[in-house]
């Protein structure tokens, strides 16, 4: 209900409140057919009454949705919504619940029903009966819940089971008051068609959606007029509806001035990079990109120095560049910052090492002399005598937007299950990293700036183009993603409970460095381990190795930020 049209929205609102005005009519005139219905509640409220653990439940029940209590849950969510951006969303909900109670309160001033006789005595209740406030209050409240989670929440399953778990809530708010002899069954369903309806009218007259972000905002200035030639590469998997997902983004590219969009889907084959040369190729002004971390970074990659603005709708589970951005995870949200926010040039990190199972020596760490593995007598394993550490080809030549990393890091990304990733989501990745929490200390040598290598030891060597890691982590707080350098940290923690103290460090940005946490900033990078580990490029596996060399290019790309 929420993308259908003002006219469904107030059409079927009509028809809610009809059947409401109908009811309130049958029971002000005492309809025979209504009363013999009614009055059959008496044999459950009976039923209720010989069991008293039942009657405290159903109390707890009354008291957990009174009108203190909905008030507090309604102030904790549009608190909440305003919080995170959602300002229409926030407003939207204290507008229908405000608007339920008050319409609850007049229509039970004007009927003035009285209340079943058969009600608890100790706590008899006076005020009209219809309709029953309770429930207009949850039902409203559930309506609002189920926008807001239709709005907001992308996966499918976690959607359906918060809609069902607030069904079931309301379900047991509306029998609660029929049980308790608090309404009649007629009193419940005029409250629940009352709720119902105010947020159907509520949509109609206020949309939730927020608006956009340039629309109080002077128009950019345009250095080179723009023909708003606009192409979007799509990973079709990480939507649930491609054809509404089209339909949105046109929609809203049209309202933002830019032509009829032009659709690259992305493949098994081809995670991006051929479709977003195929949109240069046709002379986009604009490349918007819809994926994980992964399609993003190939079509950066490929649109790397060629000027054409890259606009981000992160959908994946990391989506790490997109927050080190400010950029929104609410879909609609991103795609009007792709559409009409501004340009930043922010920095890329060339990639090279060696491909897994390069090496087949059995040397346990790099060493100097001639004992490397290689003959060649400089130390750096590479068989070429220069004492450099350039990676053995054929090996890996590649990009990352957001980090790099050798070690625990690589290790739960690699350990991630596919399946659980698709149901649950980030929490995939929690349960990977309890399994990898004491991967082995791994003995590495690393070269800044082309300077001496140093040898160290350590669980994890992450390597950061942005600071910030998920859930807001500070792993790397100075980072900046277009200061032209690299940011370096080297985690060790001893034993399986030093990570407790470590996470307490990384999260007050104690800038203290020891053999547990090291940090170092350059604009290149070279890393050597002991033996083969697992590494990553902005969450995705590339094979365990030996080495990773990394350059950092300047203001290599351009992407669309909020203004």
């Amino acid at each position: 209900m929420l993308d259908r049209s003002r006219a469904t929205q107030l059409g079927v609102a009509a028809v809610l409140l009809t059947v409401l005005g109908l009811l309130a009519i049958a029971v002000s005139q005492d309809w025979q057919w209504l009363v013999d219905l009614d009055q059959r509640a008496q044999s459950a409220v009976d039923w209720g009454d010989d069991d008293a653990r039942l009657q405290r439940v159903l109390l707890t029940v009354e008291d957990l949705a009174g009108t203190l209590a909905m008030t507090a849950y309604t102030l904790v969510l549009a608190v909440a919504m305003f919080l995170k951006g959602h300002r229409r969303a926030s407003y939207f909900t204290i507008g229908v619940m405000l608007s339920t109670a008050l319409a609850t309160t007049g229509l039970k001033t004007l009927v003035g029903r009285a209340r079943p006789e058969w009600q608890q005595l100790d706590e008899f209740l006076e005020n009209g009966a219809y309709p029953s406030g309770h429930a207009s209050s949850i039902a409203a409240f559930t309506g609002v819940v189920l926008v807001l989670v239709t709005m907001l929440v992308r996966r499918q399953g976690i959607r359906r089971l918060l809609g069902t778990a607030m069904v079931v809530v309301a379900i047991v708010v509306v029998a609660d008051r029929v049980l308790l002899g608090r309404h009649y069954p007629s009193d419940v369903v005029g409250g629940g068609v009352l709720g119902a309806a105010f947020v159907l009218v509520g949509l109609a007259l206020y949309s939730p959606y927020p608006r956009s972000h340039a629309l109080k905002i002077e128009p950019l200035p345009e250095a080179v007029p723009s023909a708003k030639r606009l192409s979007v590469v799509l990973n079709p998997i990480k939507v649930e509806d491609v054809e509404a997902f089209r339909s949105t983004v046109a929609a809203m590219a049209i309202g933002a001035g830019w032509r009829e969009p032009t659709w690259h889907l992305t493949t098994p084959e081809d995670s991006g990079t051929g479709q977003a040369e195929l949109a240069s190729v046709e002379g986009a002004d604009l490349v918007i990109v819809c994926g994980g971390d992964g399609t993003v970074r190939e079509v950066c990659a490929e649109l790397a120095g060629t000027g054409i603005p890259v606009g981000i709708i992160p959908a994946g589970t990391g989506n790490l560049l997109a927050r080190n951005l400010g950029i929104p995870l609410y879909i609609r949200a991103a795609i009007d910052i792709a559409l009409t926010g501004q340009d930043r040039a922010i920095d890329m990190v060339k990639v090279t090492g060696d491909a897994a199972g390069d090496r087949d020596d059995e040397s346990d760490g790099p060493r100097e002399g001639a004992g490397d593995g290689d003959g060649d007598g400089d130390g750096d394993g590479d068989g070429d005598g220069d004492g450099d550490g350039d990676p053995a080809a054929p090996g890996i030549e590649s990009h990352f937007m957001v980090m790099a990393g050798m070690g625990f890091d690589a290790a739960i990304m690699e350990g991630v299950n596919e399946d659980i990733k698709r149901k649950v989501g980030w929490l995939a990745y929690v349960i990977s990293a309890l399994k990898s929490l004491m991967f082995p200390v791994t003995r590495i040598e690393l070269s800044v700036d082309g300077g001496e290598w140093t040898k160290h030891r350590a669980r994890m060597v992450m390597v950061g183009n942005v600071g910030y890691l998920q859930a807001g982590m500070p792993l790397l707080p100075d980072a900046t993603i277009d200061d032209g350098l690299l940011d370096v940290v080297l985690l060790n923690p001893r034993r399986f409970l030093s990570w407790i103290p470590l996470a307490v460090r990384v999260l007050a940005k104690r800038s203290r460095t020891d053999d547990t946490i090291n940090r170092m900033t350059g604009r290149t990078v070279s890393i050597r381990a002991g033996a083969d580990t697992p590494r990553q490029l902005d969450g995705d596996s590339i094979g365990p190795g030996r080495e990773l060399h990394m350059e950092c290019i300047h203001g290599r790309l351009l992407v669309r930020v909020p203004r």
